[in-house]
C-alpha cells in the first residue's frame, strides 16, 4: 500500500546562519512524495532533475532508525522551486521521512505510535545535514514546513519559542534567474551581521513580524551581494514586508490584497519570474494513508 505525503515549503522571517536563531513560515508550494513498499531494491524518482541523495538518506536513515530490511519505491513531485531559498530540501526531507514511515505503518513493520512529530521531524533535519544540503539543520525552514504557520526557533537546541498560525496573507515571491544552494553561500559574511540579525530577532518574538522579515531581508541581501533596492521596490508599491528568503535568490514579499497588482509590477521590471501564493498552516500531511 502507498502512502503519499505533502509538506509545504517555507519563507524567511529570520535566516539562522549568522546566530543560530531563526523564524520561518510555510507557503502553499508543496514537495508530494509518494512512497510504496517492495520486496528488494529502493528506486528513486523526481519529476524533474534533481540529485536523489537527499531522498536515499533520508529514507535509509529511517529503515535504520526502525530496524526495518525493505525495500521501497520514492517518487517525488514538487511545486517548490530548488536552490531559490524556500526551503525546498527542508520539505522533502519532511515528506520522505513521514512517507517511509507511513508506509511501513500501512504494511504493518513497525505500530502505531512508534513514533511522533518531533522524531520524525528531527530524523529529516538530521538526514539534510548528512546530505550537506543546510549548513545549521534549517530546524526553522523544517519546523515551519513540518507545523506550518509562524515559527521562532533556537536551531542548535532544537527549541521551538514559538508556533502557530499565521494571519493568511497573500505571499508574492520573486525569483531571478540565478540558482542560490545554502550550503555553497558564505558562511563568514553571515555571521559578520550578527549583532543586527539579533535585533531582527527580537522584533520577530515580540510579534513584530513585519519589521523582522524586512530588516533580515535587507541585512541578508548586503551580504551576499543580493540587490536590497528589490525588496525596497515591494515596500514602496504597498508591501507590508519584503525581503530576501533564506540565502536567497528568491525574494518574499506579504502584500495586502488591494496592493498585489502593485507590488507585481513594481518586481515586473526584473528578469525571472514572480510567483503569486499564500501562507501555509496545515504543514506536513499524510494526504493518502494506503
Amino acid at each position: 500500500m502507498k502512502a503519499i505525503v505533502r509538506s509545504p515549503g517555507s519563507a524567511t522571517v529570520i535566516n539562522a546562519i549568522s546566530t543560530g536563531c531563526g523564524s520561518a513560515f510555510g507557503i502553499n508550494l508543496h514537495v508530494t512524495v509518494k512512497a510504496s513498499l517492495k520486496p528488494s531494491k529502493k528506486t528513486f524518482t523526481a519529476d524533474r532533475d534533481v540529485d536523489t541523495a537527499l531522498m536515499e538518506i533520508c529514507v535509509d536513515e529511517v529503515l535504520k532508525k526502525l530496524e526495518v530490511d525493505t525495500g521501497i519505491d520514492i517518487k517525488t513531485s514538487s511545486t517548490l522551486p530548488v536552490a531559490s531559498g524556500l526551503s525546498s530540501s527542508s520539505a522533502t526531507s519532511n515528506a520522505v521521512v513521514l512517507a517511509t514511515y507511513q508506509a511501513l505503518l500501512n504494511d504493518g513493520l513497525v505500530s502505531d505510535g512508534t513514533w511522533d512529530d518531533k522524531d520524525i521531524l528531527n530524523l529529516a533535519i538530521d538526514a539534510s545535514l548528512k546530505a550537506g544540503v543546510t549548513i545549521t539543520g534549517a530546524f526553522d525552514d523544517a519546523s515551519a514546513s513540518y507545523f506550518g504557520g509562524l515559527t521562532i526557533t533556537h536551531n542548535p537546541r532544537r527549541e521551538i519559542f514559538h508556533q502557530g498560525p499565521l494571519e493568511e496573507q497573500n505571499i508574492l515571491i520573486y525569483m531571478p534567474n540565478r540558482k542560490s544552494p545554502t550550503a555553497q553561500s558564505d558562511v563568514g559574511r553571515m555571521k559578520l551581521l550578527a549583532p543586527w540579525v539579533k535585533l531582527a530577532f527580537q522584533e520577530a518574538l515580540k510579534g513584530n513580524i513585519y519589521h523582522a522579515l524586512t530588516l533580515n531581508g535587507i541585512l541578508y541581501s548586503a551580504a551576499l551581494n543580493f540587490n536590497a533596492g528589490i525588496a525596497l521596490d515591494a515596500l514602496d508599491a504597498g508591501a507590508k514586508a519584503a525581503g530576501l528568503s533564506g540565502t536567497g535568490p528568491s525574494f518574499v514579499a506579504i502584500v495586502p490584497d488591494e496592493k498585489l497588482d502593485d507590488v507585481q509590477e513594481a518586481w515586473s521590471i526584473y528578469p525571472g519570474k514572480l510567483i503569486s501564493t499564500q501562507v501555509d498552516n496545515v504543514g506536513t500531511q499524510v494526504v493518502n494513508h494506503g
